[in-house]
């Protein structure tokens, strides 16, 4: 078992495991670190704790020290210099003519680098504006291309529910969604219906996902072969929240379908949950990173 304490760098990032020396962390403090980018601050997001050696990333980096007065003067002093670098860095996008939207601008916290983050729909041959960049500030300067989900997490704004981005304000990463995961809430497999703002599937769709898949373990679905007391026959509806299915018998195929619930059938074959080709072609581009 080893030692470690969690560590944000952004208000809702990723959280990292460092070494915390013997020195016992309180939950919201701000500490200095040593990363794989230079010496950074960080927010303690879970204090000391003991886990498996075979769950962290080796070599684990100590935290230096809890973040003095003076620190905290300088990382003041780099938000206001990442301000005024946004504004030169525009300026010079501008000037090279690129096709990029730059989106955020980082110092770290010794000053070591600028880091300026862009979105852009393809490749960017940025060479000469990193140049020009050097030359102004006299430091490294390092630009990352990313997503429009890494954009929206960044910047934040309202989801079509009406409340704060959920990347925002609490998602520390995000996590996997499908078109199939839409398929299987039986939700509308509309562009507008399930996708977020930043124009991919919107990360909600995972909130249920378990649920869901549990009911559809239990619930026939559509096309699925049954058994009830009155003979077998094909499910033509269901819905897996309320567990009533509606059933068209074999031996009366003209007769209309009678409304059971999934405890009065047995499953002899129950249906599978696909998305079309078709279906795929025409979301592709929401479901893409």
């Amino acid at each position: 078992m080893t030692e470690v304490v969690g560590i944000r760098f952004k208000e809702v990032g990723k959280i990292y495991s460092f070494d915390p020396k013997e020195i016992k962390f309180e939950i919201g403090q701000q500490v200095i670190v040593e990363t794989a980018f230079g010496v950074e601050c960080g927010t303690v997001a879970t204090a000391n704790k003991m886990v498996e050696e075979d769950t962290i990333v080796a070599p684990l980096k100590p935290i230096m020290r809890i973040a003095t007065d003076e620190d905290l003067e300088q990382i003041a002093e780099n938000t206001e210099k990442e301000k005024e670098a946004f504004k030169i860095c525009e300026e010079k996008i501008k000037k090279h003519e690129l096709e990029m939207k730059l989106v955020d601008v980082e110092y770290t916290f010794d000053r070591s680098k600028i880091l300026f983050y862009f979105t852009a729909d393809g490749r960017v041959d940025f060479r000469e504006l990193v140049k020009d960049l050097a030359s102004v500030f006299k430091t490294r300067i390092e630009l990352r291309q990313i997503g429009v989900r890494d954009e929206a997490k960044m910047l934040g704004g309202l989801g079509i529910c009406g409340r704060p981005f959920c990347c925002h304000s609490y998602m520390g990463e995000f996590q996997p969604v499908s078109i199939k995961m839409a398929k299987e809430q039986g939700l509308s497999l509309n562009p507008t219906k399930i996708s977020g703002t930043c124009g991919r599937l919107m990360c909600c769709l995972n909130y249920e996902q378990e649920s869901y898949e549990h009911l559809m373990k239990i619930t026939p679905k559509v096309g699925a072969l049954v058994e009830t007391k009155d003979g077998k026959g094909c499910v033509v509806e269901s819905n897996l929240i309320t567990g009533v299915i509606k059933v068209q018998f074999d031996k009366d195929p003209d007769v209309p379908p009678v409304t059971l619930t999934r405890k009065q059938v047995k499953i002899l074959q129950n249906a599978q949950t696909s998305v079309t080709k078709e279906e795929l072609d025409a979301l592709k581009s929401i479901e893409e990173n």
